[in-house]
């Protein structure tokens, strides 16, 4: 009998950088821009997540990327991926 392996679509998000005070965690502010069903105006909706940095290479500004993980504490449930753009 063969065990497949499950892999499963992680979601990416983009976001800047709010706080990058705390040890190996960054929080990210993620600026959604939705459709709404019956007035058909985008609506603006903001997000803050913590996400667990393990170089301490994100810094308060940055645009960065970040995937969903296994949680890695009580509130961090995402990792980041890449920094996309370093502030000025």
């Amino acid at each position: 009998m063969e065990t497949a392996k499950v892999t499963r679509n992680k979601q990416t998000l983009q976001g800047v950088v709010k706080s990058d005070k705390m040890e190996k965690t960054i929080v990210v502010e993620i600026t959604m821009r939705k459709l709404h069903p019956l007035y058909k105006k985008y609506v603006t909706r903001n997000m803050s997540i913590k996400a667990h940095d393990e170089k301490n290479e994100a810094h308060e500004g940055d645009t960065v990327r970040v995937i969903e993980c296994r949680p890695l504490s009580r509130d961090k449930r995402w990792r980041l991926v890449e920094v996309v753009e370093k502030a000025k």
